[in-house]
C-alpha cells in the first residue's frame, strides 16, 4: 500500500517573514553574547586560582551555549527555507543527530574540565589544612615562653 503525501509549498512571504526573524533574533542573541564575553573577561581579570578555574569552566559554557544557539539558528533558517514537509523532516532529522553528538561532546569536555578543576581544588585545600595543621602545632598554647 502506497501512501502519497499532497504536496504542500510554503508561501515565499512566509519563509521570507520567518527568514526576518531569525536574523533579528540572532542579531540580538550576538549582543547578548559579546556582553556576557565582556562580563567573563572582566570577572578573570580579577581572578584567583579558584576563581580563575571557575571563568574558564564558564567560559567554555558560554562557548557551548553559543554554538548551540548558532546551531539552532542556522537549522530555523534551513527550515524557513525548506519547499515542503519532507524537506523539512529531512533537515529536522539531520539537525538531531548533529546535535547529539555535539551535546554528547560538550558534556565529557565540561565533565573533564570540572574533574580537573576539582583535583587541583582538593591538592590546593590539602596543602592549606597541612600548613595550618603545621601552624597550629607551632603555636601551642600550653607551652611557656
Amino acid at each position: 500500500m502506497s501512501f502519497n503525501m499532497p504536496k504542500f509549498e510554503i508561501p515565499s512571504d512566509m519563509r521570507d517573514f520567518a527568514e526576518k526573524s531569525v536574523d533579528q533574533a540572532r542579531k540580538a542573541f550576538d549582543g547578548f553574547m559579546n556582553a556576557a564575553q565582556k562580563a567573563v573577561d572582566g570577572f578573570q581579570g580579577q581572578a584567583n586560582s579558584v576563581q580563575a578555574n571557575a571563568a574558564e569552566f564558564t567560559k567554555k559554557a558560554i562557548s557551548q551555549a553559543e554554538s548551540n544557539l548558532t546551531s539552532a539558528f542556522d537549522h530555523a533558517q534551513r527550515l524557513v527555507r525548506a519547499k515542503d514537509p519532507q524537506e523539512v523532516m529531512q533537515i529536522q532529522a539531520e539537525y538531531l543527530k548533529q546535535q547529539l553528538a555535539q551535546i554528547q561532546s560538550q558534556m565529557r569536555d565540561l565533565g573533564s574540565s570540572v574533574q580537573t578543576n576539582l583535583k587541583e581544588f582538593a591538592s590546593t585545600a590539602q596543602s592549606n589544612v597541612n600548613a595550618a595543621m603545621e601552624t597550629a602545632k607551632s603555636v601551642d598554647p600550653t607551652r611557656k615562653k
